[in-house]
């Protein structure tokens, strides 16, 4: 046999319950339907945003523990590819990249004042790749510029909120270092 305290927190809860579903202005309804879509838009683009920094500065640290392996020459003498460093950069990425698609150039510069961070690596009428990739570690004390680039992809393309750059919706993001070798 329910307790009198019972019954009256079941009458309560009965009460309240009958309340909510007598109501039939709407009001509620029409103020989330207002609402509801700009707020879940300014949801998707700062999450869009925060991957896309994320993934910014994962490709970067990848690209300096990368580096390091030219920098120490444990790339020299080994038969190092393109592939082999696309790997190593890929170790250090926590599978927030598909890696397959990571651009790799890596070639010695006469200087570090020399050195081009030129990023026309992608045709901005097709976003199509503009130049073969390049593996080139050169030799010991040797100036090395390596640059990684990738297209990373966009969603959120509406209320004028658009992170992408390119035709194919991707914003192109890189990575570069430039530094000296060992005197291997």
């Amino acid at each position: 046999m329910p307790t009198p305290k019972q019954t009256h927190i079941g009458s309560l809860i009965k009460r309240k319950v009958a309340q909510l579903f007598r109501k039939d202005d709407g009001a509620t309804l029409i103020e989330f339907g207002l609402l509801a879509i700009p707020f879940f838009a300014i949801i998707g683009a700062t999450l869009e945003t925060a991957f896309f920094l994320l993934a910014s500065q994962v490709l970067d640290g990848g690209v300096d523990e990368a580096a390091r392996m030219i920098r120490t020459g444990r790339t020299q003498g080994s038969n190092y590819t393109v592939t082999s460093f696309r790997n190593e950069v890929c170790n250090h990425l926590y599978g927030l990249f598909d890696c397959s698609q990571l651009r790799i150039y890596v070639q010695p510069v006469a200087s570090f004042s020399s050195a081009s961070f030129n990023s026309n690596v992608v045709d901005p009428d097709d976003a199509s790749w503009t130049s073969a990739e390049s593996f080139n570690d050169g030799a010991g004390s040797s100036v090395i510029l390596v640059r990684v680039y990738y297209k990373w992809p966009t969603y959120l393309n509406f209320f004028n909120f658009d992170l992408a750059t390119l035709p194919d919706n991707t914003h192109l993001i890189g990575a570069a270092r430039v530094f000296q070798n060992e005197p291997f």
